[in-house]
């Protein structure tokens, strides 16, 4: 695990602690120590990894067969990815979350049905407070991402664009130095409107209002020794809802 910078060990420290408690559960020892406060978020996501369009990750928990000469240790399977989040509205506790943004890369692994993945890396926009990564971090490690990651840092702040439309969506980190997201429309639709995926779980998040397909362009990240990038792969925007009483539920 990289060294982390400054203040943000704080963030780290709350993340993995958020993760603890969610292995536990809510009646657990640490849930006992650190109860959080009630907390909401509404989130709209630009997101692409390397799967093929549409990516299997949500139907099953085993990725696309990907190059096994640049994933061996991983079976040549494994998902690398891009998750760009804007909060529309929500809050932790007396903080308000709303028009936060947050950039998450890593890789889910071979077979993440054991909860096991790979790595992941945390970006924060220059503009969130202190007090707004500490909430996003708790909701965003264990409630709507269940995994124990073998590696998770928190990167340098950086300045996050982030643009949704219909027809295309664009994300960039540090002006698409550090990553880039660029997702158009999908070409097999019928008409110019967006082609929605419904009824189907976006982890373990309990309601959203569907998966926008949209093919990337390209998706990176470009920082570290965790390089990559595809073009042509799996990409859709998504609006998420979640709430601390959903969590330990069977939400239907």
């Amino acid at each position: 695990m990289t060294r982390l910078r400054g203040s943000l060990i704080a963030v780290l420290s709350i993340a993995i602690l958020g993760v603890a408690v969610f292995v536990s559960g809510p009646t657990g020892p640490l849930a006992q120590q650190a109860k959080a406060p009630d907390w909401a978020l509404n989130a709209t996501v630009i997101e692409a990894c390397s799967c093929q369009m549409f990516c299997p990750c949500y139907f099953t928990t085993k990725p696309s067969p990907g190059d096994s000469g640049m994933h061996e240790m991983a079976g040549g399977h494994y998902c690398r990815f891009n998750i760009v989040y804007k909060v529309n509205k929500g809050n932790y506790g007396a903080t308000n979350l709303a028009g936060a943004k947050v950039w998450i890369a890593g890789d889910l692994g071979d077979d993440f049905g054991d909860g096991q993945t790979e790595w992941a890396e945390v970006t924060f926009d220059p503009a969130v407070t202190k007090a707004q990564r500490d909430g996003l971090a708790a909701i965003l490690v264990g409630p709507v991402y269940p995994f124990k990651w073998k590696s998770f840092t928190v990167g340098a702040d950086a300045p996050i664009e982030w643009n949704g439309g219909k027809d295309r969506a664009v994300a960039r980190l540090d002006g698409g130095k550090a990553g880039e997201v660029v997702l158009v429309h999908n070409p097999t639709s019928m008409t110019a409107e967006p082609s929605v995926i419904k009824n189907v779980k976006y982890f373990a998040a309990p309601r959203n209002d569907g998966f926008v397909l949209m093919p990337n362009e390209v998706e990176a990240y470009r920082r570290g020794d965790n390089k990559f990038e595809y073009k042509g792969t799996n990409g859709f925007m998504l609006t998420l809802d979640i709430t601390s009483k959903d969590v330990g539920k069977d939400v239907k």
